[in-house]
């Protein structure tokens, strides 16, 4: 952990709808709390090997959790992505975000919540197809990352080993489910304070909680 601070992991998958529904109430507990945490963010490998399938395959248990996820979290899908969700021939698979998780944290890994969010956003509301190169860029523009440099790396194999190593750290976090946060005060004290969606308030008083109990 960087100038003793406690660190705040949080588990994800850019494919993870309630993680989209989650990403608003990550930004804002970032903006928080960044001078009290390092946040972290590790991505989950919720869909890879044999689970990579066209989004068709389970378009019918995406359509049954959008309208809960909207009432819930307050976001919104947009047309872009549900015309994807019916016509249904877009590979899922989170190894190439999850790579672009990596890449990014090469340059700015106190941003990562950010990252995540803008990721999720691209995806449920434009639309955005992970396996093409050219939605990232843009994103990575964003952060003041040259496209083209950003790109390179994301197919470089250092950055592939970066995200499977993310997602056996959110297996020996036990994570089953996404999204899920931790907070860290030391090498193997993990508090875990969402497992699942939760909304902002409820996080603050976890958070403040754990908190109470470090200090005490």
């Amino acid at each position: 952990m960087v100038n003793n601070k406690l660190a705040f992991v949080y588990v994800y998958d850019a494919l993870c709808g309630w993680c989209y529904g989650f990403s608003s109430v990550m930004t804002k507990l970032y903006e928080r709390y960044k001078n009290q945490f390092d946040f972290e963010v590790l991505s989950g490998g919720m869909i890879l090997g044999d689970r990579v399938k066209p989004i068709g395959a389970s378009a019918d248990l995406i359509q049954i959790h959008i309208p809960r996820i909207e009432e819930t979290a307050g976001v919104t899908f947009g047309q872009p992505y549900l015309d994807i969700l019916k016509e249904g021939t877009q590979v899922q698979n989170s190894e190439k975000p999850s790579i672009a998780l990596a890449v990014f944290k090469s340059y700015h890994p106190e941003q990562a919540v950010l990252f995540a969010a803008d990721l999720q956003k691209a995806k449920y509301l434009n639309g955005a197809d992970f396996e093409q190169d050219e939605i990232y860029v843009p994103i990575a523009e964003k952060f003041g990352i040259r496209g083209s440099e950003f790109i390179g790396k994301l197919h470089d194999e250092k950055f592939k080993q970066d995200a499977y190593y993310d997602f056996a750290l959110s297996k020996q976090l036990q994570v089953t489910g996404y999204p899920a946060a931790f907070i860290k005060t030391g090498d193997l004290n993990f508090y875990m304070v969402a497992k699942g969606y939760a909304d902002y308030d409820t996080m603050v008083l976890r958070v403040e909680n754990v908190l109470k109990q470090v200090s005490a």
